[in-house]
């Protein structure tokens, strides 16, 4: 099929509708989600793919990582769901990190959109739980088993009949069942939502998927091209730090540019680790492609021809393609530098279009019961982001993620705490022409009458930042409980008048002040 069977324009209009039901759709996930995770965080993604699995478009606030997650999750439910085997009101469900996000703690529902009695694509949605049982999400857990319920590759609903077996079964095993199995049934109303409004789409327009997902995808694939073959074939290499536990941890990359195709190898990296900061292939992929495009082609659509020429690979073992059953949950703590890893290793090429690297999101994790309630919160808290040739980079962000800074009424509201403040930590952006994005200072007291248990994800609280091209790094992070430093690796027990000082660490600066 040539990219010249539909005019610009047309086309033009008909991505724009499609766009449309798919923001529609995730509109509909909001409005029934049960969980702060959804409404505040924003931490959840709608994609529409094709038959085969090829994504489309997806959802404009998405997470990054799972618009390069989800399509690969429909595909492994289609190997294992081959079309023959599925019926119209079919929903399949999993967690599984290696076919899905990377970690348990996000479920993934796809629906097949039927229409004319085929199978013309797959609606797919995957949201961070509330809750997923197990122990609270920490870098120190050991081993997935840890981590709380795995989910296989299942049917929620057949042919419009609910699943009644396996609604019992995560119910049995969450904390929290009526907000987690609220945002399933959430996920599933924008898979139905988007079904609908697709095959309005093509009523009207008369076309079928398979020939408008095909000028999208040809039209993305040969801009990116484009783009990897305005660089100079070459090897570039960069080698970035992070806290570690006994002892840092390293990413080692090599981008491999070799005419209109890009290649990253991660050996070097280190060995995967007993704690859940490894990072399974999928999100390994997901995060280094969203470097790629960011740096070398923000602007076109974001669907399976613009990521075609990437390509990733680590030695298995190591925590960029680890083994099962490692841990996973805070996966994100290693995976938000890979975005960052691909530009600096660049930065000779693009000066003057790659950042500093900076600090991702943190996080505390709370559950427990007040006043015969049981809650199970997980509240999102900011940093500073790298700065920029051109610029400052910007504070209290959460980059590459995406992901919102919980409001302090949504925080008291899921859990007996009261904040004590929350501000713009000053002076904690490196240095240089350009300065890194300040950090976070959120301090909060737990004032439940009985004691709950407390996790928290902190990162760059040994090894700060570091600058590019002469920037000083940024400063930092910190955690403290009742004025003393406390390790994030660890769960906590709080009792009435602890409290909990949270620092985020600043983004590196860029060039020389």
């Amino acid at each position: 099929m040539s990219r010249n069977d539909l005019d610009p324009v047309t086309l033009e209009i008909l991505w724009t509708r499609l766009v449309s039901a798919v923001d529609e759709a995730s509109a509909a996930f909001v409005r029934t989600s049960f969980s702060t995770l959804v409404r505040e965080a924003n931490d959840f993604a709608v994609v529409l793919t094709d038959k085969e699995g090829r994504s489309v478009a997806q959802s404009s606030m998405s997470i990054p990582s799972f618009i390069g997650t989800l399509p690969a999750t429909v595909k492994h439910f289609i190997r294992h769901f081959p079309p023959e085997t599925l019926a119209p009101g079919d929903v399949l469900i999993t967690n599984d990190p290696w076919m899905g996000t990377g970690h348990i703690h996000d479920i993934t529902v796809v629906m097949p959109i039927f229409r004319d009695g085929s199978i013309h694509g797959y609606a797919a949605v995957t949201s961070h739980m509330p809750d997923i049982g197990g122990r609270l999400r920490s870098s120190g857990t050991r081993e997935i088993f840890e981590e709380g319920l795995q989910i296989p590759m299942l049917k929620l609903v057949r042919a419009g009949v609910v699943d009644d077996t396996v609604v019992a079964f995560i119910s049995q095993n969450v904390r929290v069942p009526e907000q987690t199995m609220g945002d399933v049934w959430g996920e599933v109303a924008a898979c139905r939502m988007l079904e609908g409004r697709l095959n309005e789409l093509l009523d009207d327009s008369g076309l079928d998927l398979d020939r408008l997902s095909g000028e999208i995808r040809g039209r993305s694939e040969a801009a990116m091209r484009a783009a990897v073959a305005a660089l100079p074939d070459g090897d570039y290499r960069y080698r970035l730090e992070h806290d570690g536990f006994e002892e840092r941890i390293v990413i080692q990359n090599r981008v491999e540019i070799r005419g209109d195709r890009v290649h990253i190898d991660y050996t070097g990296t280190s060995e995967q680790l007993p704690r859940s900061v490894n990072t399974v292939p999928i999100y390994t992929f997901a995060y280094t492609a969203f470097g790629v495009k960011a740096l070398l082609s923000p602007d076109i659509p974001n669907n399976e021809g613009s990521f075609l020429p990437i390509s990733t690979s680590a030695p298995e073992g190591t925590i960029l393609n680890p083994r099962y059953p490692a841990a996973s949950g805070a996966r994100g703590m290693i995976g938000h530098l890979l975005p960052v890893a691909f530009m600096a290793a660049l930065a000779d090429v693009l000066p003057d279009r790659v950042m500093a690297p900076g600090s991702a999101n943190s996080s505390f994790t709370m559950a427990g019961e007040d006043e015969g309630r049981r809650y199970a919160t997980a509240n999102f808290l900011n940093a500073g982001q790298g700065a920029f040739a051109d610029r400052d980079g910007l504070s209290v962000v959460s980059f590459p993620s995406n992901l919102g800074n919980t409001p302090i009424e949504v925080i008291e509201a899921g859990a007996p705490v009261r904040v004590l403040h929350r501000a713009v930590r000053p002076g904690s952006g490196g240095g240089g022409a350009h300065r890194g994005g300040d950090g976070l200072d959120f301090a909060f007291e737990f004032v439940g009458d009985t004691p709950a248990v407390c996790s928290f994800l902190m990162t760059r609280l040994k090894a700060a930042p570091p600058g590019l091209a002469g920037g000083d790094p940024g400063v930092v992070g910190r955690l403290t409980l009742n004025g003393t430093d406390i390790d994030p690796a660890d769960h906590w027990i709080l009792k009435k008048g602890d409290r909990v000082v949270m620092q985020t660490a600043g983004g590196g600066g860029y060039g020389k002040a």
